[in-house]
């Protein structure tokens, strides 16, 4: 493909979605702008829900004008996956669920809620304090995937 149609495709496409109504989640006036400074957490009660809170904050921002209230849950659960022939497990997934509901502060009326998961792995086949120290940062991935995710639900189902 030549760069000037490329460039013809791109300009298409812009045009394609201007059209539609698309706006940018962060853009002026975009859900993602909206609730940045906004949401008020609900305060975590371990490391898990500790991370998970940290990355929310990192995304939507310290509330400085909260208009709403996130309350959550994180359950994770690890799951052995690699079993040698003698029983030992060399490997752990980490599945994990995050479930949410946005509540508007003023009326308590529950914006959107939800529940989101995925799923981490490590290794144990080092030392103890290789695999202690990988299972913590599987711990701390599954956090940010599953926070990320919330927040795109949340942007999603965000009143302009």
């Amino acid at each position: 493909m030549s760069w000037s149609d490329r460039r013809l495709f791109l300009l298409s496409g812009l045009a394609a979605l201007a059209g539609c109504g698309f706006a940018p989640a962060y853009g002026p006036g975009g859900a993602g702008a909206a609730l940045r400074g906004a949401v008020t957490l609900a305060d975590p009660k371990d490391r898990d829900g500790f991370d998970f809170a940290a990355r929310l904050e990192d995304r939507l921002g310290r509330a400085t004008a909260p208009r709403f209230r996130l309350n959550w849950a994180v359950v994770s659960t690890p799951v052995g996956a690699g079993i040698t022939p003698t029983g030992a497990i060399t490997r752990y997934t980490l599945k994990g669920r995050a479930s949410f509901a946005l509540v508007a502060a003023e009326t308590g009326a529950t914006v959107t809620s939800g529940t989101v998961e995925s799923f981490t792995s490590w290794s144990t086949s080092g030392s103890t304090v290789a695999t202690l120290s990988a299972e913590q940062d599987a711990r701390r991935r599954l956090m940010v995937i599953l926070a990320d995710q919330v927040v795109a639900r949340l942007i999603a189902a965000a009143p302009q």
